[in-house]
């Protein structure tokens, strides 16, 4: 439920970000939106392979000054999202790839791991999930704590390969998007906060 409530809620925004311009007067001297920061670490060692296909063919070969990363523990505790959005095409679109990956802790490294991918096309207003973890797999995960290694929050660098043997599909269900392969080096952190709300897994 909690990723459909996310899926639903991205749905929602790109939807804002897409319509068309009210014909109201815009408000005076508006705040200038912040640019996003692009580069996954201070090492520039970030990095996304992706092969897709089905309703687009692409495929992916994205670079750390090409990206922008985040990350951190899932919303039930239960393993890591890792967000990756890729280089800027202009008018404010850009392909992202949410990896949402179970069975993982903080700082630990890991094999066959349940995975849902969200694809999200921002600027477009269109994007595809696979509404569950029982489609893809990571192969293998490792972290490695990176920049900072005192304080708060802890930041690691993950690495994962795996694949996808059902698709992600479109909000309509209308479009279909296999991830058949993908690897990346990407970012989570982890904060105090973090640590104290995960919540304890059922038996």
């Amino acid at each position: 439920m909690l990723l459909r409530a996310w899926i639903a809620a991205c749905a929602a925004a790109l939807a804002v970000s897409s319509a068309p311009e009210s014909k109201a007067s815009p408000p005076q001297d508006p705040e200038p939106a912040p640019a996003a920061k692009s580069g996954c670490f201070t090492a520039g060692d970030g990095y996304l392979r992706a092969r897709l296909r089905g309703a687009l063919d692409l495929d992916l070969d994205w670079k750390d000054a090409q990206m922008q990363c985040e990350g951190g523990p899932r919303p039930s505790g239960n393993g890591v999202r890792v967000s990756i959005g890729g280089p800027a095409r202009g008018d404010g679109r850009r392909i992202r790839i949410v990896f949402g990956i179970a069975g993982i802790k903080e700082g630990t490294a890991g094999q066959a791991l349940r995975t849902n991918v969200t694809i999200l096309f921002e600027g477009e207003a269109r994007f595809f999930a696979t509404l569950g973890d029982d489609k893809c797999t990571v192969d293998s995960l490792t972290q490695r704590r990176v920049e900072s290694l005192g304080g708060d929050p802890a930041i690691y660098r993950v690495e994962a390969r795996g694949f996808c043997l059902g698709p992600a599909t479109s909000l309509s269900r209308n479009e279909r998007i296999l991830v058949t392969s993908f690897d990346f080096a990407g970012r989570v952190e982890f904060s105090d906060d973090d640590r104290h709300d995960i919540k304890p897994q059922k038996p």
